[in-house]
């Protein structure tokens, strides 16, 4: 009986691994900003309790929360930082996804967090469209670190915050 529950077991793992991808590829997909990567963005975005227009006119909270992407009708500034950045970490699981879906090769913890952070201020939509990712799909990893400095502008002009970023 018990051998047989123990094959009943086994087929149903081996089931699942065959749904859903290699046991190295949900490995992959389990993977979360680190908390360095974390830390990078909050400083980089800066904190804000209330509303405020970024640098290219988009009304914003806390550690980059877009009022234009996200339902903001709930929150009643002034906020916290604990609330900021509870948002912050909502805000990233789809950019999670989005890096988690789009990239094809392994990535450490620090790339993983660094491209994160890249699509969280780019958007999931130029992350897939750039060369940047394409260059990293390919193996070029120099070539695709190379094009991060290219995605310095906001509004047709160069921003330093984003210069300083890159």
């Amino acid at each position: 009986m018990a051998k047989k529950l123990s094959n009943v077991i086994t087929l149903v793992i081996v089931f699942a691994i065959l749904v859903t991808g290699t046991s190295s590829e949900l490995m992959r997909r389990a993977q979360h900003i680190n908390k360095e990567g974390l830390a990078l963005i909050e400083r980089f975005e800066g904190f804000s309790p209330n509303f405020y227009k970024d640098p290219v006119g988009i009304k914003t909270i806390g550690y980059g929360h877009a009022y234009h992407v996200n339902d903001c009708s709930k929150i009643r500034p002034p906020i916290s930082r604990a609330e900021g950045e509870a948002l912050l970490k909502k805000d990233l699981a789809r950019f999670e996804k989005c890096v988690e879906s789009l990239t094809r090769v392994k990535l450490n913890s620090n790339q993983f967090s660094a491209l994160c952070s890249f699509t969280f201020n780019i958007g999931c939509g130029a992350y897939q469209k750039s060369t940047l990712r394409r260059k990293l799909n390919a193996g070029d990893t120099k070539g695709a670190s190379l094009e991060y400095r290219k995605w310095v502008y906001g509004g047709g002009k160069p921003l330093p915050g984003l210069v300083k970023r890159r």
